[in-house]
């Protein structure tokens, strides 16, 4: 999901006034990340508050994980879910996992004690002559069956059991709420953390009867529209039993809009790029936090999905973690509060390098890959003698580089990523014992 796609970010016609209504309740953050532009590093992050290159969910032949990958999320990381786990939380995580599809990567052994989903992503395991890949191979199998989802092979698990294959991702969005919405009520007494990661918008995209058809903005707006109204009824259903008291939801991406599908990819609004890119577009996201004592508002702090991690701990008064590195900085007083976040920088990677590193309201990049924009028509990594430079704050488009203008600027981002890459022990670039350079 982009930037752009939602009503209170700006879309002009995907409707979602369940995310509205949080984003006017609660807080909308207008400057919140993803810690990287693709699924399995991004997920990565989040349940550990830790960059993907820490936590070995970064490749260095592939930048995610596939059907047939035989490695996962390390044993030695801690997510999210186990530390609650330790402080008497029931943990459930239902839709897209992608840290792995072996039993000893799957939620169920990551801090979860229970698991509804599809355990990578939905393009995965595609038969019948269909790829799911830009291009002349995607767009006629909606041509000739809109509703068939029979194209991919992949498997929908409870637990560590398969119980559908493929699955029927028609009503993929629609059990996925359900699921949630049945374990609010089973939890309803407990203290409980539910990990909720809807397999669609991402390519390819279906809908259920209620929605199909449906939107202004095609079935790219009928997905949107119809996660939208699951949010509401999950909302609907944390104030069934007054939980929406103490209770916390936050909504968010893993990564911007997957451009070259076209209208089927989503927006990122007036930013840059997309999906895989290091640009703005790729990782600039949707952040809304709704419920209990959020001071609501629209943020422009900068924040980042990593930044769940201290953040929750300290929300849930879990013990906090201090035998490694939490890139992750903590929130709570800026969501209680409005205090200023502590968080002053965000380091842009594309799979083991540093493409580019946002401090306050200058980012520079360093390298670019820009399979859609930079130069136009060019999928070639280019390494720059001379960085390009934008603010942000006067330039969220990244339009119009000032890197001349601002020589200090430049200066003073380099001096942060070679501090930040000073910082491991070796190198991050002798790093040799995780799974990223397997997969």
């Amino acid at each position: 999901m982009g930037y752009g796609d939602l009503g209170s970010y700006g879309h002009p016609t995907i409707k979602t006034p369940n995310l509205d209504i949080m984003s006017y309740e609660g807080q909308k953050w207008t400057q919140f990340y993803s810690a990287s532009s693709v699924c399995t590093p991004s997920r990565a992050a989040l349940m550990t508050g830790r960059l993907p290159i820490r936590n070995g969910m970064i490749g260095k032949k592939y930048r995610v994980l596939y059907e047939n990958s035989d490695f996962g999320i390390p044993e030695s990381e801690v997510t999210i879910a186990e530390k609650l786990k330790e402080n008497g939380y029931k943990t459930a995580a239902i839709g897209k996992w992608h840290l792995g599809h072996k039993n000893k990567y799957l939620p169920t052994n990551n801090g979860f004690d229970y698991y509804y989903g599809i355990p990578y992503s939905n393009d995965m395991n595609s038969i019948n002559g269909v790829t799911c890949c830009p291009g002349n191979n995607y767009w006629p199998q909606y041509e000739k069956n809109p509703i068939n989802s029979e194209n991919y092979n992949v498997p929908l698990m409870e637990n560590n059991k398969i119980i559908e294959r493929p699955a029927d991702q028609t009503t993929i969005t629609k059990r996925f709420t359900e699921k949630t919405i049945d374990k609010i009520n089973e939890l309803k007494d407990e203290k409980f953390f539910i990990y909720l990661a809807h397999s669609l918008p991402h390519i390819p995209l279906y809908a259920s009867e209620d929605f199909l058809g449906k939107s202004k903005n095609g079935l790219y707006g009928d997905v949107i529209e119809e996660i939208d109204h699951g949010m509401g009824a999950i909302i609907s259903e944390l104030k069934k039993y007054n939980l929406d008291k103490n209770t916390i939801v936050v909504f968010t991406s893993d990564n911007g809009p997957w451009l070259p599908f076209e209208t089927h990819g989503g927006s990122a609004g007036l930013l840059r790029e997309g999906k895989g890119m290091t640009w703005e577009g790729g990782q600039r996201v949707p952040g809304i936090f709704w419920g209990a004592e959020i001071k609501p508002g629209i943020i422009d702090e900068i924040g980042s999905t990593m930044d769940l991690f201290p953040t929750i701990v300290d929300l849930s008064n879990s013990e906090k973690i201090s035998d490694r590195v939490i890139d992750g900085v903590n929130i709570k007083q800026t969501l209680l509060n409005h205090s200023q976040s502590e968080r002053t920088n965000i380091i842009f990677y594309r799979e083991r390098e540093i493409y580019a590193i946002r401090h306050g309201e200058f980012k520079a990049h360093f390298i670019v890959k820009g399979a859609y924009d930079y130069p136009k028509g060019s999928n070639k990594k280019i390494v720059l003698d001379v960085p390009l430079l934008f603010n942000l704050d006067l330039d969220p488009s990244e339009k119009y580089n000032i890197a001349e203008k601002y020589p200090e600027k430049v200066k003073e981002i380099k001096k942060i990523a070679e501090d930040h890459i000073n910082s491991f022990d070796p190198p991050k670039s002798l790093l040799d014992t995780r799974n990223s350079n397997k997969f």
